[in-house]
């Protein structure tokens, strides 16, 4: 088997699909994609594309070393997202191949179902209890919503507005439900720890990415804070810069996204390295429903995965979108990722791949915020 064309697929509102055909006739689908850098990474898909085509799509491991060591510089966004996007596409190939899902290839599944989270909001602190309900009636044990855009240091009644918002969740959800908090990288480490002693007392199972990643000591200095369990991992790429984190213990949670980090083994590997340091492994996933595919064959395999993010089930793109029932997710039971396009909405819905990610600024002087 040789592969014979690659191609990026753009698909509204804001998803990148990558194609890899073989002269076989089988079809592998991967995500490959930077939130608002996905023509970027389509240009680094084909600069790679002359070492991949005519090769065997099912030499996974060292098509990978070739890609990843054969560029000199190694890692970053866009190299590493081109990559898991391409990887992705050659286990669908393998899977389909053999006629089995790819957890299978990984060793098989260590359990019957995948615990998934709903994410909840309100710019009202009634309307962040509304959501948060809604989605412990729809059979949800975990929820996550985010800590406000903020300065470096802020005032007592910003803290205040954050404890009453995470109180108001507490409230909705009850104690039977898990609640995690994302600080999404906008808070400072100074600040953080000062929120993380406030939010104790409604006991998160997580804090997310409690501040930006470039600083592993900084993140490792919030960890020894606070009682409350640290998660980090969507903007670290590969496995090298995962293993500072979890040396460092910086954190308790490591939430690599298969669509950036290098792609399902690399997942595999540093859920590993995670579990070797006794930490949790739950991948990262706001985007489309292949980069979901993916994340659920680790799921499936992995032993020390917490729970499954998800933005998009697939509707109006797959042919049988995922089902969440009581907040788990059945395992996936085709072969390769186990996901079928509905090809006339995949066309229907492309577009030139010119999305932008969202600016934020400061309200008192306009200045950039951290989004």
């Amino acid at each position: 088997m040789r592969i014979s064309s690659i191609q990026v697929i753009h698909v509204l509102p804001r998803f990148s699909f990558l194609k890899m055909s073989t002269d076989e006739g089988i079809t592998g689908y991967g995500e490959a994609i930077v939130e608002g850098r996905s023509r970027t990474v389509e240009m680094a898909i084909k600069e790679l594309e002359p070492h991949l085509i005519g090769q065997d799509p099912r030499r996974i491991e060292h098509l990978w070393q070739l890609m990843y060591r054969g560029t000199f510089y190694r890692g970053g966004p866009i190299l590493t997202s081109a990559i898991s996007g391409l990887e992705q596409a050659m286990w669908d190939i393998l899977g389909k191949s053999l006629g089995v899902p790819v957890y299978q290839l990984l060793g098989g599944n260590v359990r019957n179902r995948i615990r998934m989270y709903k994410h909840i909001g309100g710019e009202t602190t009634q309307e962040l209890y509304e959501s948060a309900k809604n989605a412990v009636n729809e059979g949800f044990t975990m929820v996550k919503t985010p800590i406000e855009i903020a300065r470096i240091l802020e005032t007592p009644a910003y803290l205040i507005r954050q404890m009453e918002r995470i109180e108001a969740v507490r409230a909705a959800i009850g104690n039977n439900v898990d609640l995690a908090i994302d600080f999404h990288g906008r808070i400072s480490p100074a600040l953080a720890i000062k929120l993380a002693k406030g939010l104790e007392r409604f006991d998160p199972l997580f804090i997310e990415e409690p501040c930006l990643p470039e600083n592993v000591d900084a993140m490792a200095m919030i960890a020894r804070s606070t009682s409350i369990p640290i998660a980090t991992g969507e903007r670290l790429f590969a496995k090298y810069a995962f293993r500072e984190v979890l040396e460092k213990q910086a954190a308790a949670v490591v939430q690599p996204d298969l669509a950036h980090c290098g792609g399902i083994m690399e997942g595999k590997k540093i859920a590993a390295m995670a579990e070797a340091h006794y930490a949790a492994f739950a991948s990262h996933n706001p985007l489309g429903p292949i980069n979901l595919a993916a994340s659920l064959q680790l799921a499936a395999n992995v032993p020390n995965f917490l729970v499954q993010e998800y933005a998009s089930l697939g509707e109006g793109l797959l042919k049988k979108p995922f089902v969440i029932r009581d907040g788990y997710m059945d395992l996936p039971e085709g072969p390769g990722l186990g996901v079928e396009f509905d090809e006339e909405a995949l066309e229907e819905k492309r577009y030139s791949g010119d999305f932008d990610l969202p600016k934020v600024f400061h309200a008192d002087d306009q200045s950039v915020a951290d989004w």
